[in-house]
């Protein structure tokens, strides 16, 4: 393979990070950029940071300053000083935690019934 035919990925500061999701901390709704706030008329892709001044939480009408970052989408929850405690479970996003938990809980329903087959 020659160097002109070979494929030239973008570098990892190229590709631009999820836009952050802020919670409003008095009645938790989550602003999220990618969908933005039809009843504001918040065009999608509009970061939290570039919301107009007199923007509220169209739940409650709580300020800006009531809201908290919590991070992209399919990020690990909790504080990031925690993430290398436990077992790794700590790093997992919150969709993985609960494929974990519910999935243990079906596997172990499954494994007690099958005591019913045991004669």
């Amino acid at each position: 393979m020659s160097p002109e035919e070979e494929i030239v990925s973008p570098p990892e500061a190229a590709i631009a990070p999820p836009p952050d999701r802020h919670e409003c901390a008095a009645c938790g709704y989550v602003y999220e950029p990618q969908k933005g706030d039809d009843r504001s008329n918040i065009a999608a892709g509009t970061a939290f940071e570039d919301l107009p001044k007199n923007w509220r939480c169209p739940v409650c009408g709580a300020p800006t300053s009531r809201f908290q970052n919590i991070g992209p989408v399919g990020s690990a929850s909790g504080f990031k000083a925690n993430l290398g405690y436990g077992l790794g479970v700590n790093t997992l996003t919150p969709g993985q935690k609960n494929l974990l938990i519910f999935g243990g809980l079906i596997l172990g329903f499954i494994f007690f019934l099958s005591l019913y087959g045991l004669q």
